[in-house]
């Protein structure tokens, strides 16, 4: 090679080297020409290719910033800019003289335009380059995709399958069915993809509850002389054992029970005394245990009443005389009693 070919190589390839620089300068310096791509009659030199490198670098850059702002990947939006730049590349890729790569780079571009603006890019998805709509069934499906309650999980699938049958009804115009077959496929891929992920994506459902105990009724009798002192039916009148006794009841029953629907409390007496005084008397007690059992949480509806000396306990009708001696007193302690009725599902 002699002396002026060897330098005029090397004017050539430092013009080259330069120019490519100064365009791809140009494409980071402004965002609007970022997404300009060199007409396919030029794309024939370095320069040019290295020119359109740079603007589909450029964009996936400004994706990417999206994505480092907090927009997730799988984001409807971001993963459709993504799609149209992925898939203009690859046209261009493949040498495609047409419109499309233009045109899906140009979409993905207002995408990210939106996005950076803070502004809604929309749910739409246009037939760019004037791609013919195929299979309308697929676009049905997509659109109900998006008001699923699992949506946020299928949107990249979404939003990529509606790419790709644009990026088919492109392929029918150039080259037929055969050059959309393999984009209708992954359309239908990612559908199946996207039911998946969306159904998934709802919570499971609740077990079913456990059933419910059928409710029991319980029946027993707690003595007054064990409860109250002789003849008392206050509050003040309730022995040390007998709070003690209706502690350990309350805790039975919180222990026992899943639930506590109803107690019946009736106060009973003996026969001695007048049949009033033990009446009041009865009344009394059962309301006084009413006060402490609710004084120690229970919060089931509790029904008073007193019997007096009406129902006796029948263990008792052995004890004769009329007199209270100590002897008979004694004898008819069984009367003397709170009886507790309770209406509740066990566990």
């Amino acid at each position: 090679m002699s002396s002026n070919t060897q330098a005029q190589s090397r004017n050539y390839t430092s013009a080259s080297v330069f120019g490519a620089a100064v365009l791809a300068l140009s494409f980071i310096a402004s965002p609007a020409m970022a997404q300009q791509l060199n007409a396919a009659k030029d794309r024939i030199s370095n320069d040019a290719i290295r020119a359109d490198h740079a603007a589909y670098e450029h964009l996936q850059g400004r994706i990417k910033a999206l994505n480092d702002s907090g927009i997730r990947v799988d984001d409807y939006h971001l993963s459709k800019a993504q799609c149209w730049l992925d898939t203009s590349f690859h046209e261009y890729t493949r040498n495609d003289r047409g419109g499309y790569p233009q045109a899906a780079l140009s979409e993905s571009a207002r995408i990210v335009a939106a996005l950076e603006g803070k502004q809604n890019p929309g749910m739409e998805t246009p037939l760019v380059n004037d791609a013919q709509r195929l299979r309308e069934d697929l676009w049905a499906q997509f659109n109900g995709l998006k008001t699923h309650a699992g949506f946020s999980c299928a949107a990249q699938a979404v939003a990529c399958g509606e790419v790709e049958l644009v990026h088919a009804g492109n392929e029918i115009h150039d080259g037929g069915w055969r050059h959309a077959k393999p984009y209708i496929q992954i359309a239908e891929d990612l559908l199946k993809k996207a039911e998946e992920r969306a159904a998934a994506c709802l919570p499971p459902p609740a077990p079913p509850a456990p059933p419910v105990p059928a409710p029991t009724r319980e029946r027993f009798d707690i003595s007054a002389d064990a409860l109250f002192r002789f003849n008392q039916g206050s509050l003040n009148g309730l022995l040390p054992q007998g709070k003690a006794r209706l502690d350990e009841l309350a805790a039975n029953l919180a222990s026992t029970y899943v639930s506590v629907d109803s107690i019946q409390l009736v106060g009973h007496t003996d026969r001695l005394g007048g049949v009033e005084y033990n009446q009041r008397l009865s009344e009394q007690r059962a309301q006084t245990v009413k006060q402490y059992l609710q004084s120690r949480g229970l919060t089931a509806s509790i029904q008073v009443h007193g019997a007096g000396e009406s129902q006796p306990s029948g263990q008792t009708s052995h004890c004769q005389g009329e007199r209270a001696t100590p002897a008979l007193t004694a004898c008819l302690q069984p009367d003397r009693r709170v009886s507790v009725e309770v209406t509740g599902s066990k566990r």
